[in-house]
């Protein structure tokens, strides 16, 4: 896992090399600009440690005629209200769970497909190649900016009634989901009642009881301390989320293009960081879990579970056309 994200982080710091000095130069002119970034988690998730790297990267990279100003925690809304915001220009951009972009342009859902991707490497050639472009090309038909896909990551069940094996031990539960077609669909097949909910609802759905469990990557259940309601977790890996990082058309607009150049590149270095990070952190992530007292099912029954979302690939295949089967295509 260590080795993951090296080639491609490698190729990018190449290309970086080869033009930043003829950028700076052009730079040099330009009126200072301050751009508002904003994402809806804490300081210890992935999304923050991107963010943070980005901007890192920019203000270097730009002498400082660009610098970004970072918001966490959801201080300007929920992931559905930046969105609005880019697209307004209320706020410039964000690092963006691909699940609410996807009610924006509905195509990018195809990622969102349950089991699509059996390994991160195998996610990474698929978002940074063609296939990933051409969906973040689209953003523009929706007055937004798509630079580079960061990452949530694989997404694992937890809730607090009961271990989860198969999907047969799934049935009933209230399980958060994100506000997004997919996701519900998918959960209910397998037998949950699954509740669409902004990320901040559903903490505190979560601390009242008012659901039984939610789903994240690892790194998402950590860094918010769900083990102080989540007793069971289950590593089903049952959907890999892309991030992004997003800006509003106009933010984007009112950039030369020698710093729009210098964006698109650093935010494809911060993926390539926390990607890396990520990879790094979850084994002691899951080991600081299980010491908090988390039941964890390691090997559950994947089979029975990818059985039981066939009607989800029944219902979408079509919806997303040519990106499902050139996805596939590539993984063959």
């Amino acid at each position: 896992m260590k080795t993951i994200n090296r080639v491609f982080l490698s190729v990018a710091l190449a290309a970086t090399t080869t033009v930043s000095s003829a950028i700076a130069a052009t730079l040099e002119s330009m009126n200072p600009v301050s751009l508002r970034l904003a994402h809806v988690v804490n300081e210890q998730d992935g999304f923050h440690i991107a963010a943070v790297k980005f901007q890192e990267l920019v203000s270097e990279r730009t002498d400082g005629k660009v610098t970004i100003e970072i918001f966490p925690n959801a201080s300007l809304g929920d992931e559905r209200t930046l969105l609005e915001g880019m697209q307004i220009g209320t706020v410039d951009m964000g690092v963006i769970t691909n699940g609410p972009v996807a009610n924006f342009v509905e195509e990018m859902a195809v990622f969102e497909l349950p089991f699509l991707f059996s390994s991160p490497q195998q996610a990474y050639d698929v978002l940074d190649g063609p296939i990933g472009q051409d969906l973040l090309d689209k953003l523009s038909e929706v007055n937004l900016k798509g630079l580079a896909y960061a990452e949530r990551g694989f997404r694992n069940l937890t809730n607090s009634v009961r271990p989860v094996q198969s999907p047969y031990d799934i049935e009933g539960l209230r399980i958060r989901v994100m506000e997004n077609p997919v996701y519900t669909d998918t959960f209910r097949e397998l037998g949950a009642n699954a509740v669409p909910m902004a990320w901040t609802e559903a903490l505190t759905a979560m601390q009242q009881g008012t659901i039984d469990g939610q789903e994240n990557p690892v790194n998402v259940i950590h860094s918010f301390k769900l083990n102080e309601t989540q007793s069971h977790m289950t590593l089903s890996r049952h959907t890999y989320a892309p991030a992004i990082f997003v800006m509003g058309m106009g933010s984007w607009n009112r950039l030369p293009e020698e710093a729009q150049t210098v964006l698109v590149q650093a935010a494809r270095e911060a993926a390539a960081h926390e990607r890396q990070v990520n990879a790094d952190m979850e084994a002691k992530q899951l080991e600081d879990l299980r010491a908090a007292g988390v039941a964890i099912v390691e090997e559950p029954d994947i089979a029975a579970f990818q059985q039981a979302i066939v009607p989800v690939y029944e219902k979408y295949g079509d919806q997303f056309g040519e990106y499902l089967e050139r996805i596939q295509q590539a993984l063959k």
